[in-house]
């Protein structure tokens, strides 16, 4: 029996609604939920994720402010602009597109948001506090894994968790969610001697590696739920994750599909994190 799909674009859809309720509360009482958005250069894959992303703000009630910085644009300047959004207080949270231009250090500009306003999770004070156990901003993708494993009724405790992926956006974060949720978890990456062993026990497995159908049939324990974080062009340019889903879906338990799966989810969870960070704001918590 084929399995279960699990919908991450319904599951967005409902929690984009959520957020718009209590957006709106928030705007009529003078606090209006911010979102501060930087794209540099003209990558025209960022600039499809930028559009999303000021589009759900839109749709649910935030105000929404896009800085669209040319490509040759300096570090100190860009710096700059962060440090302008750090200071407004009608900003709640900041969002630097990623990759930047060869120029820029990335560890530098993310340093520079002010960790109240990081809502994609990013800066050293958000990773040390989900390692810790601690309130912080969680990444979005791995966050929205987590929220589309509890909406398909996935029992962690005890389970067997393999994540292939080892980065820090979404890799290690993933793994420390899933053993803060009780689960064993077993981090795989480029390097692992004989993947296909360490997925073959896997009762959850994350797919976060980046390589086009990569994880088969054969690699996956029946019955297991299969979360596909990839987002790749086949042979046909035909946009894949990183499993291979026609194969895959006759095995597991549950599974996401890509498009539909974790892509909405990422989006939806910033829209929670910016949301929180207003909450906060207007709370006295910065």
């Amino acid at each position: 029996m084929p399995a279960q799909i699990i919908d991450g674009a319904g599951l967005a859809r409902s929690i984009r609604q959520q957020c718009a309720i209590r957006a709106k509360t928030l705007t009529e009482a003078g606090h209006q939920p911010g979102l501060a958005v930087i794209l540099v250069g003209d990558s025209p894959a960022s600039a499809v994720y930028v559009r999303h992303k000021v589009n759900d703000c839109k749709e649910v009630g935030f105000r929404s402010v896009l800085d669209h910085m040319p490509e040759d644009t300096t570090e100190e300047a860009l710096l700059a602009r962060v440090r302008e959004l750090n200071a407004d207080p009608t900003i709640h949270g900041i969002l630097v597109q990623l990759p930047l231009p060869k120029q820029i250090s990335e560890q530098r500009v993310i340093a520079a948001i002010a960790p109240h306003k990081d809502v994609d999770g990013f800066h050293v004070a958000s990773a040390g506090a989900l390692m810790t156990g601690s309130p912080g901003f969680l990444p979005c993708t791995p966050y929205g894994v987590m929220k589309l494993l509890e909406a398909a009724g996935v029992s962690l405790r005890g389970a067997e968790a393999v994540v292939i992926g080892r980065s820090n956006i979404v890799g290690k974060p993933q793994a420390m969610l899933l053993l803060q949720s009780d689960a064993t978890v077993t981090i795989c990456h480029s390097r692992t001697r004989d993947l296909a062993s360490h997925t073959r026990r896997a009762d959850v497995l994350v797919a976060a590696v980046g390589r086009a159908k990569m994880i088969t049939a054969d690699m996956v324990k029946p019955g297991a739920t299969v979360i596909d974080v990839g987002m790749n062009r086949d042979e046909n340019g035909k946009l894949c994750g990183d499993v291979d889903f026609d194969s895959v879906v006759e095995v597991a338990g549950a599974i996401t599909p890509v498009p539909g799966g974790v892509g909405p989810m990422t989006r939806a969870m910033l829209l929670v994190n910016t949301l929180e960070a207003a909450e906060r704001a207007r709370a006295g918590g910065g």
